[in-house]
């Protein structure tokens, strides 16, 4: 276990609130200690239970207390009894899942709730009509996971994990949590986007149970604040975009990492054009974004959620090679220097143990020279992404992978891959990504979206690319990181695991980045997952002065591509070890550091001396 792992215990696993960009004052914690089961697929659901589980830790881990595997042909069933508070009458109750892997369904006193596929992003159920007026509700969970016999997007695990392949998460692996929202109807998004170049935010705020087009008393007023400070406020019509002008916007950067905070409220406001008939009220455009933005408040807020937002810009732009564009971050170019983070951990696997575990690690690679890391076929807890933009790092977040057999997947030479094929497995895969984008859009720390990683399921590259960069526009978009370039997307990326990282090919349309190299692999006795297995590195030694020597090889490298070839980014493999792959800057169990932070910080640092 790590340090932060053997902490852990029921009253203090993850009590945080989950959702940092939309917050409620009022929410309840469901984390701890829940019955659990394991039967086969085809029976009811047991009447009598196992044991106990901790949520929200997978059954698989050391932490859930069970450590047990989910084979694919079982159901894993979760049992707790819950009570509303009194205080929340009159309201609707929310049920939130930050992820369960992989299909669910739930039941809350016997009536059948609702069901859920796929294992990366949270979801939510009204259980409102399900709950007894008073006393205990008893809510059943029933889980199942394909694990690697299923082509659904599921990362590195598989059912037998050995060198870069690791153990399956099945089950609830981040917060169960609910909240009161009001009957009326309530603020269910809020999409923010900084419009660095025209200096403000554009807002959109989305409603569940929308008014209808004939109430024009509704509006929604957005606040930004610096610190305690107002820096702009609007009101606008119910489904309108809002935007704020930030006036001399503090910008956002991994060297100053500024937020400010944003305030949405579903408001009551007096109707801006009186008696006028409707057929003649204008529907959009600066007459009624006038209107409602002088309109008068009547009343307290229905509903009011808070958040952050930070403006930044990510772009592509001319660099110091001419006909090499690079990677522009509030239009200069500033090279990406970063990891591949797997984000998994020996008692928790999938799930992190704490802020204070996540917030080291970022640390850890703030103080190395660190300005970016690559989040690896995985999506963090939402918190995750809230200390990235807090600290200030640039995040590319790839898409979990999926295909069928991975066994084909485990090459590194660059041998074209089989497609996925069936045409439910790529729905899913899309329904994913969109969920993915959706989900984590407004973290200012996410600058990249990676779509697939070398052949691991690749198909129709072209077209996700295209469909990713409209789904979002303010971000940039790496098509596939490494193998099957097929032209897509902002960069050229290549994957090289020589004692001597090659240089990508230049292109004048798209940023050259090096999106795997690296692979140092050091096993340190009493630091590894299982002694008895082979440790694996893509080239392995056995003391420091080795390792750091090979490092400084092939930093070299790509400090020279930078320096002559106009390289916008390079990640090395990877931060951690995990599991039985020892390729990382530290332990598994984060206790020992291979290159001492002050060297890593200065081999890295020529990569921030600006190119002329």
């Amino acid at each position: 276990m790590s340090r932060w792992e053997k902490k852990v215990t029921p009253d203090n696993a993850w009590r945080e609130y989950p959702r940092p960009q939309l917050v409620r004052p009022q929410w309840q914690n469901l984390n701890g200690q829940w019955d659990y089961a394991i039967t086969t697929q085809t029976v009811p659901a047991p009447t009598s239970f196992e044991g106990k589980i901790l949520v929200p830790f997978c059954i698989e881990s050391t932490l859930s207390g069970v450590t047990k595997p989910l084979r694919p042909e079982q159901r894993l069933w979760y049992r707790r009894f819950l009570q509303v508070p009194t205080q929340w009458q009159g309201q609707r109750v929310l049920l939130h899942f930050g992820a369960v892997d992989y299909e669910c369904s739930l039941w809350l006193n016997g009536g059948l709730v609702g069901s859920h596929t796929g294992g990366s992003d949270p979801f939510s159920f009204d259980i409102t009509d399900f709950l007894k007026t008073d006393g205990d509700n008893e809510l059943v969970l029933g889980v199942t996971d394909p694990s690697s016999t299923g082509e659904q997007p599921r990362g590195k695990q598989v059912t037998n994990p050995e060198g870069i392949w690791y153990t399956p998460v099945s089950g609830i692996w981040q917060t169960v949590w609910m909240e009161p929202v009001p009957t009326a109807g309530y603020l269910e998004e809020v999409r923010l986007t900084p419009e660095v170049d025209s200096s403000r935010l554009r807002v959109e705020a989305l409603l569940h149970r929308p008014v209808s087009e004939r109430n024009y008393t509704s509006a929604i007023r957005v606040t930004a604040m610096d610190g305690k400070k107002t820096v702009a406020s609007t009101v606008v019509k119910v489904g309108q975009v809002a935007y704020l002008n930030i006036a001399k916007p503090k910008l956002w950067s991994p060297d100053k990492p500024f937020l400010y905070d944003v305030k949405t409220e579903l408001v009551t406001v007096e109707d801006p054009f009186g008696d006028m008939e409707r057929n003649k009220r204008p529907r959009n455009g600066r007459p009624l974004a006038d209107a409602y933005a002088k309109a008068n408040v009547v009343g307290a807020p229905t509903d009011v959620v808070t958040g952050y937002f930070a403006m930044r810009k990510i772009s592509l732009g001319p660099g110091p090679v001419p006909g090499q564009p690079v990677l522009l971050l509030n239009d200069k170019f500033v090279f990406q220097n970063g990891p591949l983070d797997q984000g998994w951990w020996p008692a928790g696997l999938l799930t992190p143990p704490s802020d204070e575990a996540m917030i080291f690690e970022i640390d850890f690679l703030k103080q190395s020279g660190f300005n970016m890391l690559r989040k690896h076929i995985k999506v963090e807890p939402d918190r995750y992404y809230y200390q990235a933009d807090r600290l200030g790092i640039l995040i590319w977040q790839d898409m979990p992978s999926g295909f069928l057999d991975h066994t084909s997947q485990n090459d590194h030479n660059g041998v074209k891959q089989e497609p996925l094929r069936r045409s439910l497995a790529k729905e899913q895969f899309e329904l994913e990504l969109h969920r993915m984008i959706d989900r984590l859009y407004n973290h200012p720390s996410i600058v990249t979206w990676v779509v697939h990683n070398e052949g691991w399921g690749e198909y129709d590259n072209q077209r996700l690319a295209a469909q990713t960069q409209k789904l979002d526009p303010s971000r940039l978009v790496n098509a596939v990181s490494g193998w099957n370039d097929r032209g897509a997307g902002d960069f050229f990326d290549i994957h090289t695991y020589e004692e001597e990282p090659r240089a990508p090919e230049a292109k004048p349309n798209r940023a050259v980045v090096i999106g795997e190299f690296g692979g140092i692999g050091w096993p340190i006795e009493g630091h590894l997952w299982n002694p008895e297995m082979r440790n694996w590195g893509y080239q392995t030694y056995h003391d420091a002065k080795a390792v750091e020597d090979a490092y400084r090889k092939k930093y070299a490298k790509i400090i020279d591509y930078y320096q002559n070839r106009a390289l916008s980014a390079a990640v090395y493999t990877q931060t951690t070890d995990v599991e039985g792959e020892i390729n990382g800057l530290l332990t598994y169990d984060r206790e020992v550091i291979k290159i001492p932070v002050k060297t890593l910080r200065k081999i890295h640092a020529p990569l921030f001396k600006e190119v002329k």
